[in-house]
């Protein structure tokens, strides 16, 4: 799939971008490239490869190294909203903008 530039500035327009020719020529050139190169990727047969969780997997039977999910600071809800003016059950009120 290529694009041509009269879709480059097509598209462009829909995202209401002002783009001039010289900027839509590159844009054209980089685009038709991301193409080209997806093409590839789906053109490489990978019937019968699990899916890895990590490129590593595929060699070595490395679990993955994940840190327990602890607190590591305190609470200081009180602290950052003491300037405010006015909280209520750890919540900022703010006044009604939308009716």
């Amino acid at each position: 799939m290529s694009l041509t530039l009269s879709d480059v500035k097509r598209i462009a327009n829909l995202a209401q971008l002002d783009m001039i020719d010289a900027h839509a020529e590159t844009a054209l050139a980089e685009l038709n490239g991301i193409f080209a190169l997806a093409e590839q990727m789906q053109a490489v047969d990978t019937t019968g490869v699990a899916p890895l969780a990590q490129p590593l997997s595929a060699i070595l039977a490395l679990p993955l190294r994940l840190r327990d999910d602890a607190v590591t600071e305190e609470n200081r809800r009180e602290d950052y909203q003491a300037p405010a003016p006015k909280a209520q059950d750890g919540l900022y009120l703010v006044p009604k903008v939308i009716e």
